[in-house]
């Protein structure tokens, strides 16, 4: 079922005169849910899905998968991401940023669904939060947590930056803490990633996730994770390697179907490039100004509405 992780992922569609690409993984995975998925009733709509699949993508020469077959705003992915490293809760601080993805997660209404009774733009403990104070009681969006909880992200940077450690099979950060999963205004989509290095300085990382919005998640995810490795590579003086991607439940709302059918028929252009342009002491300090991407051609933006 699955080609986009058996030998035809490297063509369009099992074609195998079609040039390779790595987007084409991406594009397969839509076309094998759209022919073969089945439909499923869920939280939030009608979804047609597929479980399991994989994808890799080569993070060499300062090369960055930002999707090429629809506009991709890699600027609101990148705020998002640095938001994250910073442990922020705070939609507000997004807003303020003009970025307004977790909208519809932060309102008092939607806060009433899941039982909880935050402030408006008060997230609780997601991402940034657990890979920054796991575990740490959560009093507020507002409130200090220097020094509580578990800074997972700064312990894999620690053992990063030294030559004995780097090598070693447990850089590991969770977003999923099953203490607090229900305190956060949404369960972690992707949950778990790991870093790994070879050949002394080649820095890769894989995640797992465990629901895939495929029409307005995965092109985010893709990129901010390859952000992340290009990140933790330049902050920890190594060299970014690849991002492979572990995915559970894959899925398209059905008001994502036609826009998907139409962005399967596009060819994809090169990637962009990634520098950053200097060494922060404190992985707190990059700022969306640090970073440039290079060449970035794409076709027209496919407009998907979030699905809270």
């Amino acid at each position: 079922m699955l080609k986009n992780v058996v030998e035809s992922n490297k063509y369009k569609f099992g074609n195998k005169d079609e040039k390779y690409h790595e987007e084409y993984q991406y594009l397969n995975l839509i076309n094998d849910i759209l022919k073969e998925g089945t439909m499923e009733e869920g939280r939030n709509g009608s979804t047609k899905c597929i479980y399991g699949a994989a994808m890799h993508f080569s993070l060499e020469n300062g090369k960055i998968p930002i999707l090429t077959t629809k506009k991709t705003a890699w600027k609101t992915c990148l705020k998002e991401l640095l938001w994250f490293v910073n442990g922020k809760t705070d939609n507000n601080l997004l807003n303020n940023q003009n970025v307004h993805i977790w909208d519809g997660n932060s309102t008092k209404e939607y806060m009433k669904t899941r039982g909880l009774n935050y402030e408006e733009g008060d997230l609780g403990p997601i991402y940034g939060y657990q890979w920054r104070h796991f575990n740490a009681p959560y009093e507020g969006c507002n409130a200090e947590y220097k020094g509580k909880g578990v800074d997972q992200l700064q312990n894999v940077i620690d053992c990063l930056k030294d030559p004995k450690q780097r090598a070693s099979r447990r850089l590991i950060v969770s977003a999923w803490n099953p203490c607090q999963v229900d305190e956060g205004a949404l369960p972690s989509c992707h949950n778990f990633f790991q870093f790994n290095v070879v050949d002394g300085n080649k820095l890769s990382c894989s995640m797992f996730q465990r629901s895939n919005d495929e029409a307005c998640g995965t092109t985010f995810n893709i990129a901010s994770y390859s952000f992340l490795t290009h990140l933790i590579a330049k902050h920890c003086g190594l060299e970014a390697y690849e991002f492979v991607y572990f995915k559970g439940n894959c899925h398209i709302y059905e008001e994502h179907i036609d826009g998907l059918k139409l962005q399967i028929t596009r060819e994809p252009y090169p990637f962009p490039t990634v520098s950053i342009k200097q060494v922060r002491e404190n992985i707190n300090d990059y700022q969306l100004e640090d970073f440039e991407i290079h060449n970035y051609q794409h076709h027209p933006q496919i407009k998907f509405q979030m699905v809270p």
